[in-house]
């Protein structure tokens, strides 16, 4: 990925942060089929060192048998946002501006592991479902369904973990512009009810 100095994010806590919270990442692989890519729900590891990447795969998704040991890309995209150069006033001053957009992503890389094991896919499907349930009312644990219907999705998927070797944070937030621009632009972008409003702060 190419990052430009002033767009590069190197704090870890914010990367953790949008991948917490933008957990729907693309999973780039390569193998016999060429170039691939799937969108995956991963949950993030940090008690594991290097950190890992957990998620689950159809089993009828063939991409899965070209998976286990090889190097994999995962990209998280977080929030972005289309930048009019109307929002800027150094354009009414010289008019020297043209439309961008401001986004965040982080790429992880790492060595992917498939995993067949029942407990590991219960367990991880558990932590999944209370990560994603937290804020429900009546959350929905694993045990509201009946157990055989469980076992049989189980069978259904095989585990994914994802040691990670390399994480790359983009925050294109127009820190290259004037804090006049970068003002007007937050008030443009709060009218807009953008989800950018605040993010990487």
């Amino acid at each position: 990925m190419y990052i430009q100095p002033h767009f590069s994010e190197t704090r870890v806590e914010a990367l953790h942060k949008l991948m917490r919270e933008y957990p729907l990442g693309t999973l780039v692989s390569h193998g016999d089929r060429g170039v691939e890519a799937n969108h995956i729900p991963f949950l993030l590891d940090t008690t594991a060192s290097p950190i890992k990447l957990c998620a689950h795969i159809p089993r009828a998704n063939a991409v899965w048998k070209e998976l286990n040991e090889q190097t994999s890309l995962v990209i998280f995209h977080g929030p972005n946002a289309y930048i009019s150069p109307s929002w800027y006033p150094s354009k009414a001053a010289h008019g020297k501006a043209v439309p961008t957009w401001n986004y965040a992503v982080v790429h992880v890389y790492g060595v992917a592991r498939i995993i067949e094991d029942k407990m590991w896919l219960r367990n991880h499907l558990e932590t999944m479902t209370a990560t994603h349930e937290r804020n429900s009312k009546q959350p929905w644990k694993l045990s509201d369904a009946p157990s055989e219907y469980i076992d049989k999705m189980l069978n259904a998927i095989v585990g994914l973990e994802i040691s990670a070797s390399r994480i790359e944070g983009k925050f294109k937030l127009g820190q290259n512009k004037s804090v006049e621009d970068r003002q007007s632009v937050m008030k443009e972008l709060i009218a807009l009810d953008s989800p950018l409003v605040g993010f990487g702060s």
